[in-house]
């Protein structure tokens, strides 16, 4: 942990521990006594990939913690977080069963968040120690929250809202903790990373404008870049449709201890169309590679991205582009009078011209909140590849979930 992490690490705990006193005395006079984190999931996931054996992943995810109440502006938060496996057929990328399929979720224990944050007038509020940060849509920067270990930095984040129409936020990220865990060598990158965003109402939608300037040092130098771009949605009401229009752009290049020069760029589009119980959805996301690297987003929850199968966590050498198209329906109350969401989405993908395919993929889900606390989830992917980089693989997962 790096001096800077020790700080923040330092200064939140002791916010805790004097905001504790502080909470206890006024909880006396109130009945805000704060809140208790408890959130647990318990998952199944196989994986079938050519040139590899089938894995078998049972594991259970479990995190608990507490926010103080509201004094004088300021809360803590402190949260713990544990990964335990219950099967080990797989390679969790550090347990060395390297001819199993991967499913990264590696056995942790680990103080997952520890943050003091305060809040004030006209949108003003700082967050500072162990957080969990996710920007946009968390293209870019995220908490992976799909995977049983959640990724999360020692920051100093910064927010005002000084006009009607327009906020901005500030994020300096000294550490990120990523998936992989403590016993990994990639398990935790030391960061100097800065990050810049405006978000502003517009007429005619809400624009985010954005500057990322992240160099993780000896860790990871090739992920070390400075991306600029500008994201654009709006949904309007159209003869009983309900259209959502997404458009975003970007640039990227090298930066602090970037081991190449390059100068990339990024695109993407989406027009979703709701009507009653119905989504309808299509798009295209590209990602320029020059032949040596791809536009790379280090940070981001990539899971979300280019297919449930995983196969593009990396952006290709020659790009790519993810064409896809997809539905969602959500029924009439069912169990419990909680209704069922299913999701169904086809996605075929190339180098970022168009004239080399790599595969296609199906990506399907359900979803249903049993109780306020329970809920369930299926879902499965499956890749048909086209060029030999990439592998087919089929991935299917079963989960419960609970949160308090």
């Amino acid at each position: 942990m790096s001096l800077v992490s020790l700080r923040l690490a330092a200064m939140a705990l002791g916010a805790i521990g004097a905001l504790a006193a502080a909470s206890a005395a006024h909880a006396e006079t109130s009945a805000n006594t704060g809140d208790w984190i408890v959130d647990a999931r318990l998952r199944y996931e196989s994986v079938e990939q050519d040139g590899l054996r089938d894995a078998d992943a049972l594991t259970l995810r479990t995190r608990l913690g507490y926010e103080t109440p509201a004094w004088r502006g300021f809360k803590a938060l402190a949260e713990l977080e544990g990964v335990a496996q219950l099967t080990d057929d797989f390679n969790d990328t550090v347990n060395g069963h390297t001819a199993y399929a991967v499913v990264p979720d590696p056995e942790a224990f680990e103080l997952n968040r520890l943050q003091l944050a305060w809040s004030g007038s006209e949108g003003r509020r700082a967050v500072l120690g162990r957080q969990r940060i996710v920007l946009n849509n968390a293209r870019f920067i995220g908490n992976v929250g799909f995977r049983q270990n959640e990724q999360t930095f020692d920051a100093l984040r910064l927010e005002a809202r000084p006009f009607e129409q327009a906020a901005f936020t500030y994020i300096y990220i000294d550490r990120v903790r990523r998936v992989f865990g403590d016993d990994s060598p990639q398990g935790e990158w030391d960061s100097d990373s800065h990050v810049l965003q405006a978000d502003i109402n517009l007429p005619f939608g809400k624009a985010n404008v954005y500057g990322l300037w992240l160099d993780f040092g000896r860790d990871a130098p090739a992920q070390s870049n400075q991306t600029y771009g500008v994201r654009w949605s709006n949904e309007w009401e159209a003869g009983g449709w309900r259209p959502r229009l997404t458009l975003e752009a970007a640039v990227q290049s090298d930066y602090g201890s970037a081991v190449s020069d390059f100068d990339l760029g990024y695109q993407h589009a989406e027009l979703a169309l709701r009507r009653d119980r119905w989504t309808v959805t299509a798009g295209g996301e590209r990602l320029e590679g020059d032949g040596a690297r791809g536009f790379a987003t280090p940070l981001a929850t990539l899971h979300a991205f280019q297919g449930w199968a995983d196969v593009f966590l990396a952006t290709p050498p020659d790009g790519i582009r993810d064409l896809y198209a997809g539905v969602g329906y959500t029924t009439q109350p069912w169990i419990g009078g909680r209704p069922l969401t299913f999701a169904l989405t086809a996605r075929d993908f190339s180098d970022d011209g168009g004239g080399a395919d790599f595969g296609t993929e199906i990506d399907a889900s359900v979803r249903i909140a049993l109780t306020d606390h329970v809920s369930f989830e299926a879902k499965g992917a499956a890749f048909d590849g086209d060029d030999p980089r990439f592998a087919d693989r089929t991935k299917l997962w079963f989960a419960i979930e609970y949160r308090y």
